[in-house]
């Protein structure tokens, strides 16, 4: 019998940079106090794009565009989880009002490389730093290289 374990968790980041710094969220995960890029999973029935905007919202209460996609990552935590992580970076508009962040978030900070690196046991994961030296290293290639693909529910896969 296959675990879901052995199938890669398939997660979409956002990479968002103004005036030098980057937009990351500081969460509870696993019992720690993490920080992290506005990240999460891919939901049944989204798209990559779909995921990033929607967990951007739900992270760091602001809306988000995606313009460009920045890097894939295959990252393996523990024994047996596996995380395929695609980083998209774009641009945000205002803090949206009225909104409440995801359970788990407890705030967010705008930092810059430098802080983050200076803080390496913060870190969730070293994505973090890997993604946002990717972003400033260039790696911008267009959102159509991911088509969105969905099945109809009925259909033959």
């Amino acid at each position: 019998m296959i675990q879901t374990t052995d199938y890669p968790h398939v997660t979409a980041a956002a990479i968002i940079h103004r005036d030098g710094k980057f937009l990351i969220v500081e969460e509870e995960s696993e019992g720690r106090i993490v920080l992290n890029q506005p990240a999460g999973h891919l939901e049944i029935g989204e798209s990559l794009t779909d995921a990033v905007i929607r967990e951007v919202r739900e992270e760091s209460c602001y809306q988000f565009t995606p313009e460009y996609l920045s890097g894939i990552y295959h990252y393996v935590a523990g024994k047996n989880i596996t995380y395929l992580r695609f980083t998209f970076t774009g641009s945000v508009g205002e803090k949206l009002a009225n909104c409440q962040l995801d359970k788990g978030i407890i705030t967010t900070h705008w930092m810059s490389l430098d802080e983050l690196k200076s803080v390496p046991e913060r870190l969730r994961t070293p994505l973090v730093i890997d993604a946002i030296e990717d972003y400033l290293d260039g790696n911008h290639f267009p959102l159509t290289m991911l088509p969105t693909l969905f099945q109809p529910e009925n259909s033959p896969v």
